[in-house]
């Protein structure tokens, strides 16, 4: 587990130093901010589509195989950029399809890397392994966004992409000698047998393939009310309350009349309060989704008190205890996604969150945008806040009033005490 956590760090950084310098590289070629939107959208959108067979694949491949090849692809794809960079060849077309290929070979490595760290701990540490997983990749952004302005300034660009295209070598390098608990490996061996269909049903004795079906996975999805609530809370949160990079940013070079400098300043505390939110996350045992909501609803409130801000000095108090508790959030949710599903549908529940995901990533700026333009930043931080503290206070309601309340049955021991013992029937 030390091997990987020191593995994925290094793959976070070299891939945050990429995307990084991409938009930096695509601002040159174009100069087009829309652009540089654009290849964003053309490297998640393949998530949108393919999420669900990538995680297909993870349940039905060796997994630790399975991670090992994406993290080379993906290093290929990195080193292939690196030579066109080089030698002047890139262009945007270019670029936009080396970032589709970037895409579909994410929604297998995505689910393969992420169940591979928690096959290397026993059942009860999954919440803790997954804790340091949010550490480590909270740590890799921080390390990977410095990085990239150091690369470019000394090195380029093409030493960039290069770079982390060792990074992903340097993962694929390390996952032969990954060593699974047995408990692991049992539990994914173990997966029930499918029943024979009543046309053309096998002879008795012969056992059925289980379904691994893409559909049974979103069936499943579909029909856990923890997982479809979990979705929601999620989505609210990831739409109106997770953009801070464009909400704070109008806020604090607008309204508070700070600028860049005062940015780079949050920005900083926004990450420390990631990654003390991480460290917490990791002490989570038995995560739930209404602790999820709780949270969220949480960050919510703070995110309303961070739009009222009358000062800079005021939203940096408030922004660390707000990314301190959506950290915390992410790593419970997170948990509850990787555990609830039974062992041999994980992948392809991790699947469904991924096309799930790229809906939000791609109508969540547009969304945010529209509100800030109506209601300004302010208005957005404290419009979003209401709709997710509110949305998820009426969800709890809701629920408590659909839950049936237990029926007491008295029984009348006099009315019985004198009938005669049930005798052996003739």
């Amino acid at each position: 587990m030390r091997w990987w956590s020191v593995a994925n760090f290094v793959s976070n950084a070299g891939t945050w130093m990429q995307l990084t310098v991409q938009n930096l590289l695509v601002l040159q070629i174009t100069g087009s901010a829309a652009a540089t939107g654009l290849s964003m959208s053309v490297q998640a959108a393949p998530g949108l589509l393919m999420s669900l067979a990538g995680g297909a694949a993870v349940d039905r491949w060796p997994r630790k195989l399975t991670a090992a090849v994406s993290q080379a692809l993906l290093g290929a794809v990195a080193f292939l950029t690196a030579f066109l960079v080089a030698v002047d060849q890139l262009n945007l077309g270019v670029l936009m399809a080396l970032a589709a290929v970037t895409g579909v070979v994410a929604t297998v490595d995505g689910p393969a890397c992420a169940l591979l760290g928690n096959d290397l701990v026993r059942t009860e540490d999954v919440p803790s392994a997954i804790g340091v997983g949010s550490l480590v990749h909270n740590a890799g952004r921080l390390a990977g966004a410095g990085l990239a302005g150091v690369t470019v300034a000394f090195l380029g660009t093409a030493a960039a992409y290069a770079a982390n295209g060792v990074s992903f070598l340097f993962v694929a390098a390390v996952i032969p000698f990954l060593r699974p608990v047995a408990q692991a490996v049992r539990a994914r061996s173990e997966r029930p047998a499918a029943k024979p269909a009543e046309a053309g049903a096998k002879p008795a004795g012969t056992a059925a393939e289980p379904d691994m079906s893409m559909r049974e996975g979103l069936t499943f999805f579909m029909r856990r009310p923890r997982l479809v609530a979990l979705a929601g809370i999620t989505g609210l949160s990831s739409v109106f309350g997770r953009n801070y990079q464009l909400t704070l940013a109008v806020l604090v070079v607008g309204p508070l009349a700070g600028g860049a400098g005062a940015f780079g300043t949050v920005s900083t505390v926004l990450a420390v309060g990631g990654i003390l939110g991480a460290v917490l996350g990791a002490r989570l045992h038995r995560p739930s989704v209404r602790l999820v909501g709780v949270l969220a609803a949480a960050g919510g409130v703070l995110q309303i008190v961070a739009g009222l801000s009358p000062s800079l000095a005021v939203l940096l108090v408030v922004v660390l205890p707000m990314a301190l508790v959506e950290s915390v959030s992410d790593t419970a949710g997170t948990t509850v996604l990787q555990t609830d599903p039974p062992e041999y549908l994980r992948g392809r529940v991790l699947g469904v969150w991924g096309s799930v995901k790229t809906v939000w990533g791609l109508a969540g700026p547009p969304a945010l945008g529209l509100l800030m333009e109506l209601a300004g930043a302010r208005g957005a931080l404290v419009t979003g806040g209401l709709l997710i503290a509110g949305a998820i206070g009426a969800g709890y309601v809701l629920r408590e009033r659909r839950v049936a309340k237990p029926v007491v049955v008295r029984t009348e021991e006099s009315a019985l005490a004198g009938q005669p013992a049930l005798g052996t029937a003739a």
